[in-house]
């Protein structure tokens, strides 16, 4: 399976990029191109390992996912996304759990809250993917994006316990609490202190190269670890990212840069991977459904689907509005979100592979060597909830968000002001440092041209953040900053075009071809940027 699977990934990125080109959802293209290969006849049929989704394809996403979270908006939203994290994925599995157990003969009720535990948590995944092509606002990306960070870990620990249920392994109440209690605790602690460990090791290196290729195997270890120690391996990947990400100003800028580009390429590559593995389940899925009535099966699955959007539908609105109706001190601490932002949250419980991995992982026998109750049909119900979900929700989010004009243009201008005045804060500094260094070393006539250099050059840069605040070029005509940018760039590009002449010439090599390149590529980025 191999090179199956190689073929697999291969394909993914070329149809994310064909997505990408046109403008198009990759996620739901990725899905769709999924479903029609796994029709065509001949074809192999793909079954997704638990394991790799679990320990290849998760925890590097987590860790993306953690890195570029904000630990100051997870903090200030703690108790939203707790209530989204903890509290929806439990009342998910009792919820679905009822609902299947009378509506699928087979299934006993341990096995009915397995298939609940297992279709509970949105996934990280397809959550950060359409919420970030979206342009969300960032509280509510916030929301879903801790929410996501946080709820496979209630998840996997509720299917755990329940799945020792079902297979004759004694389960109670307190050993669940207690599962769950190990599972947080132990997974917190293991990624803090490894997250503080991978700092310190990064620091001391000082060796961009190396600190990147350690950021890339971090987040296998730090999930092992986790495991092995009995804790969540998804809360210590989610930790330690956290930690890394807002202690990122200590690394070098060389650091930073060869990082964002790695983990947004690693990520483009997981989640196209992960989306069209989900599209290419459902032969398998067909294959174990023999002997099993068509009606039946399409009524649980309709009804399980239900269930999963009603219990979201109703867990956000509830928690919004009566919490505040019921104690007045929140509600004067934490005004109430309008009712288009809360439907949007409501609205995004796509699922996923995590999902489709754990109805997998299911095993064929119980320990009494008897088959597991109901597992065609469990499987046949998680399939239709993710591709239900991420069909539904990821077609109509766009449109929804649209219509209940939800987006973040508001706070692109806040952000404008905001860095105006943090820059304008930052170039007064700069510029009484160079005062500074000028007296010291004041009288020479190369000390005074480079500081009137510099000044104009300070100058500009503290320019350039306000006038991005007003008209543009169409309304002003070309502002200095700008004009200045234009013509740098044009700069830029003919000493590139030289250097390339002199290397093809044979008068430098490649190696010193690309370091020139580097440089030019900073500050033409640098330029870009502003």
């Amino acid at each position: 399976m191999s090179a199956e699977l190689l073929a697999v990934l291969v394909v993914a990125v070329l149809v994310s990029a064909v997505a990408r080109r046109y403008n198009l959802s990759s996620p739901l293209v990725l899905v769709l191109t999924g479903l029609v290969f796994g029709l065509i006849p001949g074809l192999p049929h793909f079954t997704l390992d638990p394991e790799l989704v679990l320990f290849v394809i998760l925890p590097p996403l987590l860790w993306s996912a953690g890195l570029e979270s904000s630990y100051v908006a997870l903090r200030q939203n703690i108790k939203p996304i707790g209530l989204l994290a903890v509290g929806l994925p439990l009342a998910t599995t009792l919820a679905v759990g009822a609902v299947a157990y009378h509506v699928v003969p087979d299934l006993t009720l341990p096995a009915a809250l397995v298939l609940g535990a297992i279709v509970a948590p949105p996934d990280a995944v397809s959550a950060t993917a359409i919420g970030r092509r979206l342009g969300l606002p960032r509280r509510l990306m916030s929301l879903l994006g801790g929410e996501s960070l946080l709820n496979d870990a209630t998840a996997l620990t509720a299917y755990k316990v329940s799945l020792a249920a079902a297979v004759g392994t004694a389960a109670t109440w307190q050993g669940a609490l207690g599962t769950f209690a190990l599972a947080a605790v132990g997974g917190a602690l293991v990624g803090g202190l490894v997250g503080l460990l991978i700092e310190f090791i990064r620091t001391w290196l000082d060796d961009p190269l190396v600190e990147s290729a350690i950021g890339l195997v971090a987040p296998y270890f730090v999930y092992w670890l986790a495991e092995e120690a009995h804790g969540s391996g998804v809360i210590a990947v989610v930790v330690a990212a956290l930690l890394l990400g807002q202690r990122a100003t200590r690394a070098t800028y060389a650091t930073r840069l060869q990082d964002d580009a790695v983990w947004k390429s690693i990520q483009l590559v997981l989640e196209s991977f992960a989306f069209l593995m989900i599209g290419l389940q459902l032969p398998t899925v067909i294959d174990e459904l023999t002997g099993i009535r068509a009606s039946t099966l399409a009524i649980a699955s309709a009804s399980v689907l239900l269930t999963v959007i009603a219990v979201r539908l109703g867990w956000v609105y509830v928690m919004a509005y009566i919490p505040r109706l019921l104690i007045p001190r929140i509600g004067r601490r934490e005004p109430a979100p309008s009712a288009s932002q809360v439907f949007v949250v409501a609205w995004a419980g796509m699922r996923g592979v995590v999902s489709l991995a754990a109805a997998f992982g299911v095993p064929l026998t119980t320990l009494s060597g008897a088959p597991f109750p109901g597992r065609p049909q469990l499987v046949f119900m998680t399939f239709v909830v993710v591709i239900g979900t991420l069909l539904l929700h990821g077609v109509t989010l766009p449109w929804v968000i649209k219509v209940l004009d939800v987006s973040s243009e508001a706070e692109a201008h806040q952000d404008a002001l905001e860095e105006a005045a943090a820059s304008t804060r930052a170039a007064q500094a700069a510029a009484d440092r160079l005062e500074e260094l000028l007296a010291e070393d004041s009288g020479s006539d190369v000390q005074d041209q480079v500081g009137t250099v510099l000044k104009h050059w300070n100058d500009r840069r503290r320019n350039a953040v306000w006038e991005r605040l007003g008209r543009d070029d169409d309304d002003i005509g070309e502002s200095p900053a700008s004009a200045m940018r234009r013509l740098r760039l044009e700069m830029l590009a003919a000493e590139r075009a030289t250097f390339i002449a002199e290397r093809d010439s044979g008068h430098i090599d490649d190696e010193v071809l690309r370091a020139v390149l580097h440089g030019l590529d900073l500050e033409e980025a640098a330029l870009n940027r502003e």
